[in-house]
């Protein structure tokens, strides 16, 4: 998927959905998700095949600011989701859900790096989960991209920033195996990740983009090892 210019989204269908209210996916704040459409990866797991494939939302930037102009008060914070929420341009968007005085957190597979660059440098973001797809060795495989470099320079990006983040993986055990995590561990305490570090459960929708299954390999947790806290979701 192109990046796309704020002057672009105007008028544009760019936010395929709208979760009203979440306790769930900000840690500790109740907030609303915008699902943006399209997204530059193809992963094997997603289940958000409607909104991955999406050419077009349901929602305006300008619908999406309308809406939060009804929460204020009833929420803390936005989060940017998707799809790949970081595929566009949203410094102005973010400024204005600002002025609102929401809080942002950004999901991302972590390749657009200029993009969430700028939002960092502006201040804009207050949370960020990044996902670790797979290792670099199996990032095509699994994600589709060959992105791996771009998600790099995101999690050094991350490192180097005073934003909160985390990282997470999500583990299917016929895709990633005790090694594949173990790699992605040692690569993260090498880099100077301290912080949880989450797994999170293939979520078995029957609609995934590869059609996955319930895994049908067993997996052994206490393979893995880490100088840092693992939490499985």
């Amino acid at each position: 998927m192109n990046t796309k210019s704020e002057n672009s989204l105007k008028s544009e269908k760019c936010i395929y959905d709208i979760s009203k209210f979440s306790h769930l996916d900000y840690p500790e704040h109740l907030a609303s998700i915008f699902w943006f459409s399209g997204c530059n990866m193809r992963c094997d797991f997603c289940y958000n095949k409607d909104i991955v494939f999406a050419k077009e939302g349901n929602y305006t930037l300008e619908d999406a600011l309308a809406f939060l102009e009804t929460r204020r008060g009833l929420l803390d914070a936005v989060v940017l989701s998707g799809g790949e929420a970081s595929s566009y341009e949203l410094t102005g968007f973010c400024k204005e859900i600002k002025k609102l005085g929401f809080l942002i957190k950004l999901d991302t597979n972590g390749t657009n790096y200029l993009h969430v660059k700028r939002l960092i440098d502006l201040d804009l973001l207050d949370f960020v989960a990044l996902d670790y797809k797979a290792p670099q060795y199996k990032f095509i495989q699994i994600t589709h991209s060959n992105k791996y470099h771009e998600f790099s320079k995101t999690l050094d990006l991350l490192l180097q920033s005073n934003v909160p983040f985390e990282v997470r993986t999500t583990f299917h055990a016929d895709l990633l195996s005790s090694d594949d995590i173990n790699f992605i561990l040692n690569d993260l305490k090498e880099r100077g990740y301290n912080k949880n570090y989450y797994i999170q459960k293939f979520l078995d929708t029957q609609n995934t983009l590869a059609n996955l299954q319930k895994p049908s390999k067993l997996f052994d947790k206490s393979l893995l090892k880490s100088d840092f806290p693992i939490i499985w979701r």
